[in-house]
């Protein structure tokens, strides 16, 4: 492994070797979010001042933050000294009037530019359905390894983060939840390939825990049990090729937390999380209506604690990033 990417994934990392990753990188989402709840136009100076106050207080029971450099770039003069940093490089959502969710870049950056920024390592977020119309896919294939290889060009380390779909489906149904985990392993293992040169993957976890029995989330409606979940966490974590992590993809605090849970009673090495609205999600109505000195307030308190629960649970179940590889002492730094 190359040196700036070896140390780009070791600065998003903790002592152990586990990435506890905060994710301030919404846009649109975000800023309409906080429009809804100061029940107004909400400028750009808003966004930024809450990502700001979330990174100021959060950084410093993470790993890493994940932030975007459209809006958050300021927010970073606050974090935590010894924070990495994850810059996104795609833009923000994709044209609904187009098939296929086809990913675009950030127009006025590029790697060098992220990393001139105070990047640590790149990340790039891929809607991926493995089982889309090949031209789709293809097409989706060659993006990841064109950001692959400028990542290689500027020695930096990248991950990538497969979100997985099928425009045919609802995403929170009980059908997805029963394909899901194909899904899921399918992508974890198209971009373990060499040729994507990705470092990271930062994916889905295989199941939704709303639809296993026996989990205090399950809503009564079965797509599998305790144990055929775990051996779904096994069987997609069998074909990966890179460290991986898990996102909380819109999940609530405590659903993320018994999921992770569910991830370590599987014995998969999983090497972190990446969590960003179940952490601070419940902040913006006391920021729209309160101010951001109520936000911060709030942060210290509720904020950090969530993060704290995720942590216990990532610490009982997660491995070392290297561990992927057999051990520290199996990667050659060059």
């Amino acid at each position: 492994m190359t040196r700036g990417k070896f140390e780009g994934i070791q600065a998003c990392a903790d002592e152990r070797g586990v990435i506890i990753a905060a994710a301030m990188d919404q846009r649109g989402s975000l800023k309409n979010a906080i429009a809804r709840v100061h029940d107004r136009q909400v400028d750009d100076g808003a966004l930024t001042e809450f990502k700001t106050a979330v990174t100021r207080i959060l950084s410093r029971y993470s790993s890493a933050i994940l932030m975007d450099p459209e809006y958050g770039l300021p927010a970073l003069e606050q974090r935590a000294a010894e924070t990495g940093v994850l810059l996104a490089y795609e833009r923000s959502g994709y044209d609904v009037n187009a098939r296929g969710r086809l990913p675009a870049l950030l127009d006025l950056w590029n790697v060098r530019r992220l990393k001139e920024a105070g990047a640590h390592a790149i990340k790039c977020l891929l809607y991926y359905n493995a089982f889309d119309d090949p031209r789709i896919n293809e097409a989706k294939h060659v993006f990841v390894e064109r950001v692959g290889a400028e990542c290689a060009a500027n020695d930096m380390a990248l991950f990538l983060e497969p979100i997985v779909y099928d425009d045919r489906m609802d995403i929170r149904s009980l059908e997805f939840a029963r394909v899901k985990p194909r899904y899921v392993t399918a992508a974890m293992e198209e971009f373990s390939k060499p040729q994507y040169g990705v470092d990271v993957l930062m994916v889905e976890v295989p199941v939704n825990v709303q639809y296993v029995e026996g989990m205090r989330a399950f809503r009564g409606e079965k797509a599998q049990d305790r144990e055929e979940a775990r051996e779904l966490f096994r069987r997609a974590a069998s074909v990966a090729r890179r460290p991986f992590i898990y996102l909380s993809a819109g999940m609530s605090n405590d659903v993320f937390t018994e999921t992770l849970e569910l991830a370590g009673e599987s014995d998969v090495p999983f090497a972190g999380m990446l969590c960003g609205r179940a952490i601070w999600q419940e902040s913006l109505p006391v920021y729209g209506q309160k101010g951001l000195a109520a936000l911060e307030t709030w942060l210290e308190e509720h904020g950090a604690r969530n993060l704290e629960t995720l942590k216990q649970a990532v610490s009982r179940g997660a491995s070392p990033w290297w561990s992927i590889y057999g051990g520290l002492e199996q990667i050659e730094v060059v």
